[in-house]
């Protein structure tokens, strides 16, 4: 799950950094409604909550079927795929499964992310927490693997979504997305123009569509994250390419990964390669840092002349996952708040790792077991 842009509290006056939604406005589809703190939250709630009446005498007025493709009336969207309303509850976690500090918060706020706010220290994992990070990094691509299986036409994101939480919850992990700062899901599911977190629902999935799952699962106090860009049925030569260009991508960056090498000359690696390819990169998301916390120090852009701050050295545990576009690299956020897809509706893949820097060089924690490591999606090209 990539680390998501900076935005700014809604309270007039107010120019702080915001991370917490208003959970109201993401299941009324309201776009924005961000702010600092429970207290700005708070002293804006007398306006703030005119917004949900208005939202709901224009809901009450739309489509009335069993699923609704425009929950947002007035929206535009980019690109042909639309949302399929209403989402199914929240899913609960057995009550013996450890949860992440955030799993309970009314916003899902991490309070340990939020106090390293702003360093830009990395941390230099022990030999135990990294024995952490193999053991939920293997758990991670064990769940990425059972959703590989079901794609294909037919099936749903909801269903994928059901799937991935079941075994998370086998396996004694808590599913990371889940009340992620709101995330009302178990996984992220992007589909053709979406570039990253995709909130599964009720759609099938159509032949020819390209669809990226994102996994991230908490174990034993760690966090391990991956995801993959798979091929739904038989897909155009356009699909292929933009897919594998995407993958190799993140496996050139991969191969630079060793002690001394500055985090700023990842985008470099990439954005080269996929302008060869007549593709663009993606900016307002990028890798980041991974341990106990979900995200954290370094940030990892996947574009070149970043200003990335930061020298790999041997401990270091973070993500690569390069967001590459058919057209321009420029996105927009749909009304829920988190999906995130092209502003020209072109399509976007996505693949990542979690990469440990060793004294020689880094060893991909979240690579797949079988067939020698290499991406589902090889197999169907």
């Amino acid at each position: 799950m990539a680390a998501v842009e900076t935005r700014i509290c809604e309270t007039e006056g107010c120019k702080s950094e915001a991370k917490l939604q208003c959970p109201t406005c993401i299941k009324l589809g309201i776009q924005g409604s961000y702010f600092c703190s429970q207290e700005c939250f708070k002293g804006s709630w007398s306006t703030h909550k005119l917004l949900h009446k208005k939202a709901k005498d224009v809901v009450k007025n739309c489509v009335e079927q069993d699923t609704n493709t425009d929950p947002w009336p007035g929206y535009r969207y980019t690109g042909k795929l639309r949302p399929h309303y209403p989402l199914t509850p929240k899913r609960l976690v057995p009550g013996h499964i450890q949860r992440p500090d955030y799993a309970d918060h009314p916003m899902g706020m991490s309070e340990s992310e939020q106090s390293l706010k702003g360093t830009s220290q990395i941390k230099i994992l022990t030999d135990e927490e990294l024995e952490g990070m193999r053991t939920v990094c293997k758990l991670a691509r064990e769940v990425l693997d059972i959703a590989a299986m079901m794609v294909k036409p037919g099936v749903t994101t909801e269903e994928i979504d059901h799937a991935v939480h079941l075994a998370c919850t086998a396996r004694n992990c808590y599913p990371s997305p889940l009340n992620y700062y709101n995330f009302p899901k178990s996984c992220c599911t992007s589909v053709n123009e979406v570039i990253c977190h995709g909130i599964p629902d009720r759609r099938a999935l159509q032949e020819g569509d390209i669809l990226n799952v994102d996994i991230t699962v908490f174990h034993n106090g760690y966090h391990g994250d991956l995801n993959e860009t798979f091929f739904v049925g038989d897909v155009d030569e356009g699909a292929k390419c933009l897919v594998q260009t995407t993958y190799e991508c993140l496996m050139q960056a991969i191969d630079a990964v060793k002690p001394g090498v500055r985090y700023r000359e990842l985008g470099n690696i990439i954005q080269k390669h996929a302008q060869a390819n007549g593709f663009s990169v993606v900016r307002s998301y990028c890798g980041h840092g991974i341990h106990k916390l979900f995200h954290t120090a370094p940030n990892v852009p996947h574009y070149a002349k970043n200003k990335a701050v930061g020298v790999m050295k041997p401990g270091h545990v973070f993500t690569i996952e390069p967001m590459i576009c058919e057209g321009g690299w420029q996105d927009e956020t749909w009304p829920d708040g988190w999906t995130a897809v092209t502003r020209d509706g072109k399509r976007s893949a996505q693949f990542e790792h979690t990469l440990l820097v060793t004294e020689t060089g880094c060893d991909i924690l979240t690579r797949r077991l079988e067939d020698n490591g290499r991406a589902h999606f090889l197999n169907f090209m």
